[in-house]
């Protein structure tokens, strides 16, 4: 909870600097975390977890085409949680479609020790009213016991 009032923090100031032009949302859905069965053969035994994911984000428009999208969210599958915290460069291929990509930081609160890493996002989102998009994110891990992650969800802007 202390980190989403840290962003929602980040995320008023940052709309003071844009004033106003950036706009706010929130994010749910559900995940695939691909795990693996043996750490010596990694990739090669994956298994699957569904779990879940809530988040906020704010949209920062730097042209028509090009947005610049930070954003917070929480995952939880099985035992494990984690924050996941990319900063996206937006890019609208089409008016109601656009491709994300950027790093994230990411928090582990169960993986063996509480740890932080740094890993890639990809994402296709189509809107399909003003507020409401359709999201497929993934998440790549570039280290041995960092899960990708395949994220499913609605975003809705406030």
């Amino acid at each position: 909870m202390k980190h989403l009032l840290i962003l929602l923090i980040f995320c008023s100031s940052l709309s003071q600097t844009v004033k106003a032009q950036a706009q706010f949302g929130v994010k749910g859905g559900v995940s695939g975390t691909f795990f693996n069965e043996d750490q010596q053969q990694f990739g090669e035994n994956p298994t699957l977890e569904i779990g879940y994911f809530v988040g906020v984000f704010v949209d920062v428009p730097m042209n028509e085409r090009f947005h610049l999208q930070p954003e917070i969210v929480f995952k939880g599958v099985g035992d494990f949680q984690f924050l996941n915290a990319p900063i996206y460069a937006e890019y609208y291929v089409a008016e109601d479609f656009s491709l994300l990509v950027g790093p994230s930081i990411n928090y582990f609160f169960d993986l063996f020790v509480n740890s932080f890493k740094v890993r890639a996002d990809i994402c296709a989102a189509f809107r399909f009213s003003e507020p409401l998009e359709l999201q497929l994110k993934y998440t790549f891990g570039f280290e041995e016991l960092s899960p990708n992650v395949l994220f499913l969800g609605v975003a809705y802007s406030l």
